[in-house]
Order: structure tokens, then sequence, then C-alpha cells
């Protein structure tokens, strides 16, 4: 484990979407999600996020959207496969305490393997979650990364508009 990322965020986002973790990568460009492949920010774009397609350099524009971005582990590693039960309990615990500071409207884990291992919800799903941590509701997406092949870009895009569709009505 290495290098960590500083938080795109700011109190009263309508979502802070929030990584597994930087990948070693994206700590040392410092830009979220920068590894070639990863498929976030055209996901961004495809399910309307935003209005163009946005380099990993141009994260700060997300601020102005109300958007932001976060890890559930801080620490950047060559593969979230290396990360361990106990990192991820520690780094719930520290993303509770930020989404408690910051009160986002919704909290996007991009990872369902991440939201249930940080949180101890084994038998979570994709999607709106049941549950609110500290006060925000929780939205839960696939990995975005290219290394995660279990979603095509347009079921990225499907189920992230989903999420963009629950932001825009208020709910």
């Amino acid at each position: 484990m290495g290098a960590r990322m500083q938080d795109i965020i700011a109190p009263g986002l309508k979502v802070l979407f929030c990584g597994i973790n930087p990948s070693v990568y994206s700590a040392v460009v410092r830009h979220h999600f920068a590894r070639p492949g990863n498929r976030f920010w055209p996901a961004l774009y495809a399910s309307g996020f935003t209005d163009r397609l946005l380099a990993p350099h141009e994260q700060g524009e997300l601020l102005v959207r109300g958007y932001g971005i976060t890890n559930v582990v801080e620490e950047a590693s060559v593969a979230a496969d290396s990360l361990t039960a106990r990192d991820y309990a520690e780094g719930g615990r520290k993303l509770e305490a930020k989404v408690r500071r910051y009160q986002p409207r919704y909290l996007a884990v991009l990872g369902i393997g991440a939201w249930r291992t940080a949180f101890g919800k084994p038998k979570a799903l994709l999607g709106l979650q049941p549950e609110f941590l500290a006060g925000t509701r929780v939205w839960v997406l696939p990995n975005p990364s290219g290394l995660n092949a279990h979603y095509r870009p347009a079921d990225l895009a499907r189920m992230f508009r989903e999420l963009r569709l629950a932001v825009e009505a208020g709910g």
C-alpha cells in the first residue's frame, strides 16, 4: 500500500462517489480513476451526470456540478484484491466519519464487495441500500475498473443513470 489521494469533496454534495481505493497510477498522476481503461469517466458521461466526457485531470469540475470523489481505503495499491478485511473495516469507519462531516445526499459506493466488506453487509445487492450511512442514502454501483469485466460499458451507464434519475427526482 502506498500514496493517498486528495478527496474531491465539499459539504452538501448531491453525490459523493466512493471508489474502493486508488490505483498506484492514479496516485502518481494525482487524478482519480485515471488508469487507462477505467470506465468511471465514460460512465458519468453516458449516464448524463456530465454533459461531456471529462478527463481525469478535470476532476475538480465535478464539484461545480455537485459531485465529489473519495475512496473506502485511502492508500493506493496495485489491485484492490490486495486489501484486507481490516483495511476495509478501518476505511469504512473513516468513510462514515467523512460522510457525517460533509453530509452528501447520496454516497455512491463503486464496488459491491467494498460495501459488503467495509460495512458488514454480506447479502447487499447493487442499487439503493435499505439503510443510511450517517444520515446519507447509499447507492452501490459496480466497480468501473477496466479489470471488472462483469459489466459492459452500456450496463455501467444504465446503472449510473438509475442513480442520476433518483438524485434528480429528489429521492
